[in-house]
């Protein structure tokens, strides 16, 4: 469908915002300064953005704060945990190495964004560094620092994401086994896969 409003040039995007102001282009750097550190390990939860043949993937990542290590001011340690084993992210890095990490804390506003290009690593040493409970990750994800800043805490206000959700949000929401039912003709029993979910999870957490 076409849009005879659509923005199609650099031009045309340009005149529709104002000029960036100067902390929005000073909080750029190229390595993970000190305050930077602090931000990355105070945080819990990431977003892992990768690019790869068959398309795009964002995905999240979370573990206890502190959970990706800064190992020097040029680079990070981020272990891969137990998933669903799709590796979407994973098949992209083998291809592209460019990645895009967004850093959320809970209760702060402001978010942390870094670029860069990673390597996947199965150096024993690494992940026996990373073990949790005796159990190492899959691999280790070294990610080459290119670009580091903030993001302003605009969009976490707007979206009231800290904010306690409401009693019946949960409700409001389709279960994974009402999804997983419906996609396959009923082939997945929707009710027996939510009742075995939490202990499942609880069981592969790592």
């Amino acid at each position: 469908m076409s849009d005879d409003h659509a923005i199609t040039t650099l031009d045309a995007l340009a005149r529709l915002f104002d000029a960036p102001a100067m902390p929005s282009l000073r909080k750029e750097t190229t390595v993970v300064t000190p305050h930077y550190r602090a931000m990355i390990a105070a945080s819990p939860f990431a977003i892992l953005a990768t690019c790869g043949p068959d398309g795009l993937d964002a995905s999240p990542r979370g573990d206890a704060p502190g959970f990706v290590a800064v190992e020097d001011e040029r680079t990070l340690l981020l272990p891969e945990r137990r998933g669903n084993n799709r590796i979407d992210s994973l098949r992209n890095l083998v291809t592209d190495p460019r990645v895009a990490l967004l850093f959320l804390i809970p209760g702060v506003g402001e978010t942390l964004r870094v670029n860069g290009r990673a390597t996947i690593s199965v150096a024993p040493a690494l992940l026996e560094r990373f073990a949790v409970h005796g159990r190492p990750p899959k691999c280790v994800l070294r990610v080459a620092v290119e670009v580091v800043y903030f993001q302003c805490a605009r969009a976490i206000h707007r979206s009231k994401l800290w904010t306690p959700p409401a009693p019946d949000a949960a409700s409001r929401v389709p279960t994974p086994g009402a999804i997983l039912a419906a996609l396959t003709d009923g082939a997945v029993d929707g009710a027996r896969y939510d009742a075995e979910l939490p202990a499942r999870q609880r069981e592969t957490l790592y």
